[in-house]
């Protein structure tokens, strides 16, 4: 028994005097966001074992046959990453654990009787680093069996100023969530890893899109991105393959406008997170909020449950009263809240009171003379109606005068006679200055050009002869026509023969002369029994001619003007009773435009241009036939810009041979027997139009 003892009292102090002992621990914060936690041994410190924990981020690390002797269990952390540490014992060992912001590797090292532990170290070498890359590997593949997992996080700005934050998936059957935040949006890729290097904080301010900030971080299981977004923007999100994309864009004015179009409420948005709150206190809120100043009726009671994410502020107004039946009303800074058939009623007693002081309000008469406009349609668009012009005041639809008011025009000196209460008069005064105003006028320059070209070239030959042949027996004789071949006096016959004069045109054997030549050339022979005559003639002729008509009008902004120049052809027309009788028809040059002056300077035209040309009188009929050119068109034009409105292009070719049958297509000699003609005919007509808008000094 005694020796029984003495060997359990001897294990005893044997196991006390080998454990060893953690007498201090001390913590110190060391560059790019790390620390170090120092445990000091009462002897040489044994080798931990250590695993990580990814959600929440833990490193663990077990001393076996370690005791610890602090005062304390739990030391709180005051370092970017580190949140608390804590050193339990238990049974044979002790544990250090570390609670982190984010999962971040650590280097271990021995330093004497200290075990010194780096948070966030970052060199590659360190066998604790290993280790812990090792185990964290090991953790997330745990944490998501399947392979999911964000590779990759880009942002890049795009050609029109977007924001485009790339984000790399390992697997394609990873989706995301993406909802509105009050800072901008954020984006869940359900049980999907994110490694420790992609937790971070992106800075990307300075790309000059709406995006600022991309914080990238694991929340249970997820990978979440938070981006912050600024100013007015709109957003798209679309996946393809294994890469999500989202692009945040800044909203032109244009957008800007149709957004609030279809979305009425424009106010700063807000979260609202109450269970069973008072109304009032709510309106306080959102007084104090927007810096409104509010004023609630004391009807105004009642409670209210409400939870509202990154809503407008006056969205979330309009919520709380409609649930509670009440209504608003802003003037200015001031905010009134009340019950909504209270707020019905006081504006009805406000109106009541309002046309009562009316009735009573005295009466003033006013002459306003109407400068620019004509005072009975001005007056027309004030009462809205003919009727009122004829002094009816409520002869139009609506009327800017009360009951007891009235009105009339004086058309001889343009003027309008008002009486009636004073704010009446004095609203009636204000809508005519705004209606009583000069004009715009436009003066519009028409050019119209007609380009004619001619060319006509003709060749012709006229030759004859007569000639006889005597002998004892008989006689052959030639000539052009049988006239050369009598014996009267003055045939060619005659003149061979012992005759006198001859008639050179009776002896043509081929006349295939021009009728108007410029010029010609003849050759004659003559013997004692034949004569022959040979004549050359030729004509070209080449012309140009351009006709230029100019008219010009000046009008008003809307305002149609025509201009027209011209003449009347007369002619003799039949009527039923089969007497004739002097008609006539216009041969006219005119120009009508309706010109419209738009808000950036434009000119808007509606156009009619016509043009006629006598061509000549019709023998049969003994009509004038008339040569019409017309356009009508409406145009968009800047103000001072000549643009062409239409042009047409004639030409005319002609070309033509006179010849005599079988002897003009003989070569060479063919020439003898025919006539060329050549003929080109060349048209063009252009229509120039400019319009200019007139200086304001000429219409005031």
């Amino acid at each position: 028994m005694k020796k029984t003892l003495v060997v359990l009292l001897v294990s005893l102090w044997s196991s006390a005097v080998a454990a060893s002992n953690i007498e201090d621990i001390r913590f110190a914060e060391l560059p790019n966001q790390s620390f170090e936690v120092r445990l000091s041994f009462d002897d040489a410190p044994p080798e931990p074992q250590g695993y990580t924990i990814e959600s929440p981020a833990r490193i663990v690390l077990d001393f076996p046959d370690v005791v610890s002797e602090l005062d304390e269990k739990r030391y709180p952390l005051a370092f970017d990453n580190g949140k608390s540490a804590m050193v339990l014992t238990s049974g044979d060992r002790t544990r250090l654990i570390l609670n982190l912001e984010h999962l971040a590797t650590y280097k271990a090292s021995v330093d004497g009787n200290a075990y010194v532990i780096e948070v966030g170290s970052t060199d590659p070498g360190a066998a604790g680093s290993k280790q812990v890359s090792a185990t964290a590997k090991a953790v997330s593949t745990q944490s998501s069996s399947d392979g999911r997992a964000v590779t990759a996080v880009d942002f890049r700005r795009g050609e029109s100023g977007e924001g485009r934050i790339i984000v790399d998936l390992s697997n394609t059957s990873i989706g995301a969530n993406m909802r509105d935040t009050a800072e901008g949006l954020q984006v869940r890729f359900r049980n999907t890893h994110l490694p420790s290097e992609l937790r971070r904080r992106l800075d990307v301010i300075d790309f000059a899109t709406p995006v600022s900030i991309i914080s990238a971080e694991n929340d249970n299981g997820d990978a979440v991105l938070d981006v912050t977004a600024k100013g007015n923007y709109d957003y798209l999100a679309y996946q393809t393959d294994n890469t999500y994309v989202i692009s945040v864009k800044p909203l032109t004015e244009a957008e800007k406008a149709q957004k609030e179009r279809e979305f009425e409420y424009t106010g700063s948005r807000l979260s609202f997170n109450f269970q069973d709150i008072e109304v009032r206190a709510v309106l306080q809120i959102i007084a104090d909020f927007t810096e409104l100043n509010l004023v609630a009726s004391d009807t105004v009671q009642g409670r209210i449950t409400l939870r509202l994410d990154n809503v407008p502020w006056d969205q979330a107004l309009d919520m709380v009263l409609k649930t509670k039946g009440l209504d608003k009303r802003q003037v200015g800074n001031v905010l009134m809240v009340a019950p909504a058939a209270e707020i019905a009623e006081r504006e009805r007693q406000e109106l009541s009171t309002k046309r009562q002081l009316e009735e009573l309000a005295p009466l003033r008469t006013e002459y306003i003379r109407i400068s620019y406009a004509s005072a009975e349609e001005v007056f027309n668009i004030a009462m809205g109606g003919e009727s009122a012009s004829r002094g009816d005041s409520q002869g139009g639809s609506y009327s800017l005068l009360s009951d007891r008011g009235h009105a009339v025009v004086d058309t001889r000196t343009n003027s309008i006679i008002v009486t009636d209460t004073a704010d009446r008069v004095t609203e009636f005064k204000r809508l005519l200055q705004e209606i009583d105003v000069p004009i715009k006028q436009v003066m519009i320059e028409a050019r119209l050009v007609i380009a004619n070209k001619d060319f006509r070239e003709e060749l012709g030959v006229r030759w004859g002869g007569v000639g006889a042949s005597l002998g004892d027996d008989a006689m052959f004789e030639v000539g052009g026509s049988t006239a050369a071949l009598d014996s009267s006096p003055g045939s060619p016959f005659d003149f061979i023969y012992g005759g006198g004069s001859m008639d050179l045109n009776e002896n043509m054997m081929v006349d295939m002369g021009i009728q108007n030549p410029v010029g010609s050339i003849a050759f004659g022979l003559l013997t004692d029994n034949t004569y022959l005559d040979l004549e050359l003639s030729a004509m070209e002729y080449n012309g140009y001619a351009e006709i230029v008509s100019q008219p010009k009008v000046i009008t008003g902004d809307k305002q149609q003007a025509t201009i027209s120049t011209g003449s009347e052809i007369p002619y003799q027309e039949a009527s039923a009773s089969g007497a004739t009788a002097a008609s006539f028809k216009e041969v006219v040059l005119e120009l009508d435009v309706t010109p419209q002056i738009t808000p950036d300077n434009n000119i808007i035209m509606d156009l009619a241009i016509k043009k006629d040309l006598l061509a000549e009188f019709n023998q049969e009929f003994a009509v004038p036939i008339i040569d019409i050119t017309r356009v009508n068109t409406k145009v968009l034009v800047s103000d001072g810009q000549t643009i062409v409105l239409g042009g047409i292009f004639e030409m005319q070719q002609l070309t033509g041979v006179d010849k005599v049958p079988f002897l003009g297509d003989i070569p060479y000699l063919g020439r003898l027997f025919r006539r060329d003609t050549v003929s080109s005919e060349k048209s063009e007509l252009l229509v120039f139009i400019t319009p200019r808008i007139m200086a304001d000094e000429l219409t005031e």
